[in-house]
Formats: C-alpha cells, sequence, structure tokens
C-alpha cells in the first residue's frame, strides 16, 4: 500500500471540494441568509484539512497502483460526507446534531434522496441549494470529474475510474485517454443539467427550483426543496419532464457520448440493456395504471395515467421523487415498486440498484443452466447483441448477487434491531442500498424517526450501495491489506 501516494491524492481531492462550497456561500450572500459564514468556515477547514494532506507528501511520485484507487475512493466517499455535514452543523439557522448531519450529507453525496431534515419550505435557500448540489456532484461521481486533472498530480487516473464507475463492463473506455474520458463524461452531465433546468422554468418552476432540481433530477438524486417533493408543483408538465430527464440519466452515458459524437441517435435502439430498460418501464407503467384504474385510487384517468407514470419512472430509476406518494397506493403496487428499485438503470448511468445489464446476464444465465440441464454436453454461450460475454463477467455477476443479498439480509437484521418495524426496516435497507430514498412505514416520508444507531447503519447502506459492494467490501479482505 502505497500510502503517500493516497494522502497526497486525498488532499488535493479534499481542496477540489473546498471550492464546491462557494456557489452556496454565494446563494446565501444572495438571499440575505447567516449560513454564508457557515460555507465560508467549511471552505476554509476542508482547504486546510486538504493543504495538510497533501503538503507533506506533495514532491511524493509515484505511478498509482489499483489497489489503492479502491482506498483512494472509499476514503474520500466517507472523508467527503464528513466535511460535507460542516455546512450543517455549523449554520446558525439550523438546528442538527452531527449524525442527521453526516446522514444527510452522505445521502446527499451518494444520490440516495433519504432526508432527516423536515419543513423543507422555511429551510435557507443557501441549504436547500447546497443538499442540491451534493446531489449533483455525487450524481456522476466528483472522483471521475478529478480523474480530469490527474495529469497534474503525475499520476494515472484510470485506477480511480475503474475503482468508482458502476457496472460489470466499465474497462470500455470511450476516448483513448481517461481524461478525456471524463471531461466527455462531465460534458454530456453538465449538458443534460442545462437542459433540464431550461425545461423545468419554461414548466412553471422559478429560476431557483428549476436549477435545484435539475441537479437532483439528472443526477438521480431526489432531494426537492419542497416537503411534498414534485407534488408541491402539481403540475403535469413538470412531471412529464421530470420523467423524461431521469429517463434520460438513467441510460448509459456512453450510449449518450456515442449518440452524441455520430449525431445518430438509433445506438440507443440497439443497446440490449437499454431495449430491456424501456420495455421493464412500459410493463410497469402499465401494472400500475390498471391496477390504480381498478380501485379508483384517482379522480379521472388523466391523473391516474400521470402519477402513475411519473411515480414508476421515479422510482424505477431510483430517483425517487415523490407527487402523491406510492405508499397508500393498493394492494401489491407499493411493493412491486420498491422491488423494482433493485433493478434500478442502466450500468455507466447515475441511478442506483443492481443495474439493468447484471438483471439480463442473470436471467441468461439462468436460461443456459435449464438448457444444460436439458443438454449436458452442450457449449452454449451468453451474448448481449451479438457479442459472447466473458465467463469473469458471468462469474463477476453472480458474485455481486450473492454479496447483494447477504448485505441486504444482514443489514434488514440490524435495521431490526434498531427497533424498526420489519416493514420500515426492509423498505429502508432496500431504498439505501439501491439508493432510493423513500421507503414504505416509518421513512415513507422521511427518516427523522430512525435512531442513531439506524441512520449510521444505513449511511454506511448508502455507501455500500453507491460503490457496488465490491469496492468497499474488497477493504475487509485481509489479501488486500497484503503488500
Amino acid at each position: 500500500m502505497q500510502h503517500r501516494v493516497v494522502l497526497k491524492i486525498l488532499g488535493v481531492l479534499l481542496s477540489l471540494f473546498s471550492s464546491t462550497l462557494l456557489p452556496p456561500a454565494f446563494v446565501a450572500w444572495l438571499y440575505n441568509e447567516n449560513s454564508v459564514y457557515a460555507f465560508l468556515l467549511s471552505a476554509g477547514v476542508a482547504l486546510s484539512a486538504g493543504i495538510a494532506c497533501w503538503w507533506p507528501v506533495r514532491k511524493f511520485r509515484k505511478e498509482l497502483r489499483f489497489r489503492d484507487g479502491f482506498l483512494i475512493v472509499v476514503l474520500f466517499w466517507t472523508v467527503l460526507a464528513a466535511f460535507g455535514a460542516l455546512p450543517f452543523i455549523t449554520s446558525s439557522e439550523i438546528e442538527i446534531r452531527i449524525t442527521d448531519a453526516f446522514f444527510e450529507s452522505m445521502s446527499g453525496l451518494t444520490t440516495t434522496g433519504a432526508t432527516v431534515l423536515t419543513n423543507l419550505d422555511t429551510l435557507p435557500k443557501s441549504l436547500l441549494f447546497y443538499r442540491q448540489q451534493l446531489q449533483w456532484l455525487g450524481g456522476m461521481g466528483i472522483i471521475v470529474l478529478a480523474v480530469a486533472v490527474m495529469p497534474m498530480l503525475g499520476v494515472g487516473g484510470m485506477q480511480l475510474y475503474l475503482a468508482e464507475t458502476p457496472g460489470p463492463l466499465k474497462n470500455s473506455k470511450l476516448t483513448p485517454r481517461i481524461t478525456q474520458t471524463a471531461k466527455a463524461l462531465w460534458f454530456i452531465y453538465a449538458g443534460l443539467t442545462a437542459l433540464c433546468a431550461m425545461a423545468y422554468y419554461a414548466s412553471g418552476m422559478s429560476l431557483f427550483d428549476a436549477i435545484c432540481h435539475s441537479f437532483s433530477t439528472v443526477a438521480i438524486g431526489g432531494f426537492s426543496t419542497h416537503d411534498a417533493s414534485l407534488g408541491y408543483f402539481g403540475s403535469i408538465n413538470i412531471y412529464a419532464v421530470s420523467s423524461i430527464f431521469m429517463i434520460i440519466s438513467s441510460l448509459n452515458f456512453g450510449l449518450h457520448f456515442m449518440a452524441f459524437r455520430s449525431r445518430r441517435f438509433n445506438s440507443y435502439l440497439h443497446d440490449p440493456e437499454a431495449r430491456v430498460f424501456f420495455l421493464l418501464i412500459f410493463v410497469s407503467i402499465v401494472i400500475c395504471v390498471v391496477t390504480l384504474t381498478h380501485f379508483n385510487a384517482y379522480d379521472s384517468f388523466t391523473d391516474t395515467l400521470a402519477q402513475g407514470t411519473f411515480q414508476v419512472i421515479s422510482i424505477a430509476t431510483t430517483t425517487g421523487f415523490t407527487s402523491t406518494g406510492f405508499s397508500w397506493w393498493p394492494t401489491f403496487l407499493p411493493i412491486m415498486l420498491i422491488l423494482l428499485s433493485a433493478v434500478g438503470g442502466c450500468a455507466g448511468s447515475t441511478s442506483g440498484g443492481i443495474k439493468v445489464i447484471r438483471t439480463i446476464l442473470l436471467f441468461k444465465q439462468g436460461r443456459r443452466e435449464i438448457h444444460q440441464l436439458i443438454h449436458p454436453q452442450a457449449v452454449i454461450p451468453i451474448k448481449l447483441g451479438s457479442k459472447p460475454v466473458p465467463e469473469q463477467v458471468i462469474n463477476a455477476v453472480w458474485g455481486f448477487l450473492a454479496l447483494y443479498i447477504l448485505s441486504y439480509v444482514v443489514l434488514s437484521l440490524l435495521m431490526t434491531a434498531t427497533g424498526l418495524d420489519p416493514v420500515s426496516a426492509f423498505s429502508a435497507v432496500t431504498a439505501c442500498l439501491n439508493n432510493l430514498g423513500p421507503g414504505l412505514g416509518a421513512v415513507a416520508q422521511n427518516y427523522a424517526s430512525v435512531s442513531d444507531s439506524g441512520k449510521w447503519i444505513l449511511a454506511g447502506t448508502m455507501l455500500l450501495g453507491r460503490l457496488e459492494l465490491f469496492t468497499l467490501l474488497v477493504l475487509f479482505s485481509r489479501h488486500y491489506w497484503r503488500s
């Protein structure tokens, strides 16, 4: 383990994060809020800590190893969440405990959208903006952004990119150089955010709400500036804009890059993962709309179609926006939607969950096992499109599923041990592990009623889900720490 390399990069990344506290400080100044001092103080503390880490090892130059990337990513997300909690703690305009502040910060950075805050409509604009910005930064991953400046550090950035990027096929690069890849991803990410903000504004949101909700929409985060989430606006046009950009952001950003570069958009329909994702969304919408219509859940079919479509897309993409809520929907629908979040969006997107591509591979592997029971000697390759999938990828998917189920069971039992009822405990773990946010029962609206021990468990669950299990769990292997 190259501790000096890790410390050097961590210091630089922490210093970069300190600069992200300046925009909310400007918002606080613009609205004449006292929180401006909290943000400036937090920025100073983060910058000082970053310099303190970087200065002693600033002259040390050595190539970053792959195993170092895992430690940097985990440390960065953990340390970042701790420093990200400072504005909540130091602000004189909000009373919040350290546990709640860390939970809120971790939820924002992991784009989970689970909140412990209430009365959002009365909170300072700067703190509301800061929550949304945390999600936007965490969406694509600050690590990927930092990779663009890795040449300045004298180390390669591919190790960080591979450790941070989700999905089983993450070794494919969009451009020959990793720096160019990071810049391309962030160019698309920022472009989608700007388009989303303009669409929200044209649909009737204020400029402030439009910018804030574009952050959490493209990041698949789910934080809102209002307690009622998007239901506060009660606008079908806003639901439509949100649904469109949630779907776009849940697709592989590699597809966006290819479509943008070639100016041809048929690549979406030719991608097997995207096709299954669209089909899954469509079937789920049909099931929900038919069931809601049968039980007369809404006054008109127009409302039923709008609410059913929006809520299915929000939960299936693991965004977590709500309109009228879904926890009260009849029969099996709430459970179906919570389980739907376990699938999530496409690999290479900002969404959480297992990812559609893993679901496809698991299905194909199961079908192959059935066929081989009938033809034991047959060699049946698994293909995505026309390309065979390497066996090591299939094995990795099976390993991921096993760890996912084991983590889900253990964490759910731990949450019930904290005093939550089984429905609330299991849905809270599902929502946090899949980076969804809203759950059922006691956590349908917020997580304020969860005990401190439960919040720390769920904060770890968010990180586990955001880094897709392996990146975090590998640090608990004794083989990892051997030189």
